[in-house]
């Protein structure tokens, strides 16, 4: 590299890092901080010969552009695990991957120690069918070893041609040595919410992602189960392995439960990250019981929506701790076709609660046991079965014995602990009011 290029870089250089110095200056002067230092010359000298080194030395040529969005992802990714730079096609993979349709294996992932960790498979797709679960480490993708990948590189192998197999080994909690599970790529069809009723009386809406359009599907699904149901008893909101979203929609479905005050705000180092959102008049089950579940998958917008429905008091939150991401990520498209996501505020629970790094703590902590009936269940006798017994007296028949087809089904106390809690709190609650309204 000759001196003329050399100068040019380091004035290159200069001149972003100026430019992004002097917005900061007018962001913070908004704010009335204190005055910045000049710009860091020395180290921009460092940066030109390391550069050059790279140009001359490196065992493999590589091309200007190559290396300065090397430089660019490495500024990025020194900050947080959710900075990144964004080429053009990671950008264009980003904007389909949003879209709600995209082909890959249905992980909501994020980097930790250099590998790949799972923040939550989502439901219905191969990574949860494979048996993937939330606080999973990926640590190779085929034969390719993670470590030294970038959070995109690492999306951009796992994502390929629906029908191709991919191979992840993983480090599991509880395991004694990695795991190597097979997952076949699919398009990915993201369902925002479903629901059903448990039993006469109570709902169950699962959201498995936060969409631009969460708020009117659960509005349509709340809707369904009240013409199911001639009285909403209770409803439980499923947001377990729920990886998050849009911020508007997890205003959107807090509002749908608090009639009033501030669902949750944001805090940044300009005055464009800090944020106010308050909830409208209405709640759309008019105050019947709410139970919240929610786990270690259950990430940002999921803990938005926790965090605001507990500190209202309008939920039981019931499950096991959260996430804990708690910050804000803005897309900033470059001119280029390229983006560069970067993290600019903290998202507060509305009693003045950071999320990030914490999470949400459940009011009753609940681990997803595993229920089985005993092998041989203890036969007793009862009153009933005495030859001779006295008639119940009040004018009812002995219950007839043997099962019905319900009771050969599996019960939901075996198919997920962890509901089964809640529907047993909702009726509870209910019958608790009923008696103290007597």
């Amino acid at each position: 590299m000759n001196t003329f290029t050399r100068n040019f870089l380091i004035l290159f250089v200069g001149l972003i890092l100026g430019i992004g110095i002097s917005l900061g200056r007018i962001g913070l002067a908004e704010r009335g901080s204190a005055e910045l230092a000049p710009l860091p010359l020395e180290d921009l000298r460092v940066f030109t010969e390391v550069f050059e080194k790279i140009k001359n030395d490196y065992v493999e040529t590589r091309s200007d552009k190559e290396l300065i969005e090397s430089a660019i992802g490495g500024m990025l990714t020194g900050l947080d695990p959710h900075s990144a730079f964004l080429n053009e096609e990671a950008f264009t993979e980003l904007q389909v991957g949003t879209s709600g349709q995209f082909g890959g294996l249905g992980i909501e992932i994020s980097m930790e120690d250099g590998f790949v960790k799972v923040v939550s498979p989502i439901d219905d797709t191969p990574a949860q069918r494979a048996g993937m679960q939330a606080g999973d480490l990926i640590i190779r993708l085929d034969d390719v070893t993670v470590k030294g990948m970038t959070l995109s590189d690492a999306v951009k192998v796992m994502r390929g041609e629906p029908g191709s197999d991919i191979v992840l080994t993983v480090v599991r909690e509880g395991e004694d040595k990695p795991l190597k599970i097979t997952i076949t790529r699919a398009i990915i069809r993201v369902t925002s919410v479903k629901s059903r009723t448990l039993e006469n009386g109570y709902g169950y809406v699962r959201i498995t992602q936060f969409q631009s359009r969460t708020g009117d599907n659960l509005a349509e699904a709340i809707s369904k189960l009240k013409d199911e149901n001639k009285d909403l008893k209770g409803l439980v909101l499923d947001l377990r392995n729920n990886p998050g979203g849009v911020l508007n929609a997890a205003v959107s479905v807090s509002d749908a439960f608090v009639d009033k005050g501030l669902i949750v705000y944001t805090e940044g180092r300009t005055n464009d990250s800090d944020n106010k959102f308050h909830a409208t008049t209405g709640d759309i089950i008019k105050g019947a019981p709410l139970i919240v579940l929610i786990n270690g998958g259950s990430a940002s917008a999921s803990e938005i929506v926790a965090g605001a429905l507990q500190d209202h008091q309008r939920a039981v939150i019931l499950g096991t701790q959260s996430f804990g991401k708690g910050s804000v990520q803005t897309i900033l498209p470059m001119n280029n076709g390229t983006a560069v996501k970067i993290t600019t505020a903290r998202y507060f629970t509305p009693n003045g609660r950071s999320i990030q790094a914490e999470g949400i703590v459940p009011d009753i902590k609940i681990e997803p046991l595993k229920v089985a009936k005993a092998d041989k269940p203890l036969e007793r006798i009862k009153e009933a079965d005495l030859s001779g017994h006295l008639s119940n007296g009040n004018g009812k028949k002995d219950a007839k014995k043997g099962k019905s087809k319900d009771e050969k089904e599996i019960p939901l106390s075996e198919k997920d602990f962890q509901l089964y809690e809640a529907l047993n709190l909702l009726k509870g609650m209910n019958i608790l009011h009923a008696r103290m309204q007597r």
